[in-house]
């Protein structure tokens, strides 16, 4: 296979680095180690795809600057992505909390990427590895395999967009780590992000499967959603949040029934029907089986009537002030996300280029731009790639002089009012 020389090399098929192709104009191409792009894209949400959230804005962001993301999600908006999804006829809906789903496959997502990035001209290599990258004169050389054959690739730009290193079993790595760091660029920590938390002793192991409203906090931030136990711990969306603002060894606190005022409940009840047993009570606001968990210590026996008003307050407080110390996390086995990643103080805000090295952006996940649960990880993926590809079409026309590349057009901006 001879060697080749492009304007742009993307590293990653992902919603990144799809999303950067469809706006870096021609002479591009995107390489891939899997068999099919938008691997993640496709198992997310279920099959159906999270694609966007309709309130994404920076405070859903977690980086070392939370400054960094404002200018990239300003100008690439979810209203932005929404009008790509309904020119491409995609019929989508929302679930709760402004989170946004296909109607059908998330696979449409995938095709609607790829579409986009052939149209503008872009070239897409998939089950090719990349070896020893190189910066030189002529820009970077990147050692390539496809089909088992070598191939040297020079470019003029070359493009991380190979996420992080949640869910290794489909080929994640902290390759863009190793190249960022080769070329000069700090990596901050990194560590599991939207990650159930595991507990010893088969801890909640009889609860496997209960589910109910919670809110989780501890001193970072809390969310209102649902609590899932498991085998191992604990799980579901408000578990998957806080574990983002989570560190090794600290408690967390899971209120049980935020929604209920449960003293007045239980207070009420006992004027009524007294010769209730409190734990027959408990079980028409919790599922029974966590009732009976909450009782193994003997601590919820005796009839409503046997209860004072300061036992009961004294069990709410109890049940609104769970405190619970996870042993650790499931990883990045399970993890939706890595926390942390290339540093944002290398990278400019508006471009997603290096400060210290002309032609080399950061996007997507691989850098230290961390969403919430519901579509924001989508929203960075997009709006970062869009940024970039953005610039990368002005450098090269100010690189080819009167006679290249036309300018750029702005990136839309309008945010129409959301569908009914």
């Amino acid at each position: 296979m001879p060697d080749m020389r492009i304007k742009t090399l993307i590293l990653g098929a992902g919603a990144a680095g799809m999303m950067c192709a469809a706006h870096a104009g021609g002479d591009c191409l995107v390489v891939d180690h899997a068999k099919s792009p938008g691997e993640k894209i496709r198992i997310s949400g279920g099959g159906r795809c999270n694609f966007t959230n309709m309130y994404a804005a920076p405070e859903n962001y977690l980086s070392g600057n939370p400054h960094f993301c404002k200018s990239a999600l300003a100008r690439y908006t979810q209203w932005d992505f929404i009008a790509l999804v309904d020119r491409h006829g995609i019929a989508w809906h929302e679930k709760t909390l402004g989170q946004l789903f296909c109607d059908g496959s998330a696979k449409q997502i995938v095709s609607m990427l790829v579409t986009e990035l052939h149209a503008a001209g872009a070239d897409l290599w998939l089950q090719t590895s990349v070896g020893a990258v190189r910066h030189g004169g002529d820009g970077f050389t990147v050692q390539l395999e496809r089909e088992g054959k070598p191939v040297t690739v020079t470019a003029q730009n070359l493009v991380l967009a190979t996420g992080g290193k949640s869910i290794p079993k489909m080929g994640a790595t902290g390759l863009a780590y190793d190249i960022a760091q080769q070329f000069g660029l700090p990596v901050t920590e990194t560590r599991p992000g939207l990650v159930p938390f595991t507990f010893g002793a088969d801890r909640f192991k009889p609860l496997a499967g209960v589910a109910l409203p919670a809110r989780l906090s501890n001193d970072r931030a809390s969310f209102d959603e649902a609590l899932l136990f498991t085998h191992r711990g604990l799980s579901g969306p408000a578990v998957l949040q806080l574990s983002s603002y989570w560190q090794d060894g600290a408690e967390i606190c899971v209120h049980l029934l935020p929604e209920v005022d449960l003293f007045t409940a239980l207070r009420d009840q006992r004027q009524q029907s007294g010769r209730k047993d409190l734990t027959t009570e408990l079980a028409r606001h919790l599922p029974a089986r966590l009732v009976d968990d909450l009782a193994a210590d003997g601590s919820l026996k005796g009839r409503l009537a046997d209860q004072s008003d300061a036992a009961l307050q004294a069990l709410c407080d109890r049940l609104h002030n769970w405190r619970l110390k996870p042993t650790g996390t499931e990883g990045y086995r399970t993890a939706e996300v890595t926390l942390g990643g290339i540093d944002t103080d290398a990278l400019s805000s508006r471009t997603m280029a290096a400060k210290a090295r002309p032609g080399l952006y950061v996007i997507g996940e691989a850098a230290d731009v961390t969403g919430w649960l519901g579509g924001y990880n989508f929203q960075w993926a997009w709006a970062s790639g869009v940024a970039a590809g953005t610039a990368i079409r002005g450098r090269l026309s100010a690189l080819a002089g009167p006679a290249g590349l036309a300018p750029p057009g702005p990136i839309p901006s309008a945010a129409p009012a959301p569908r009914q």
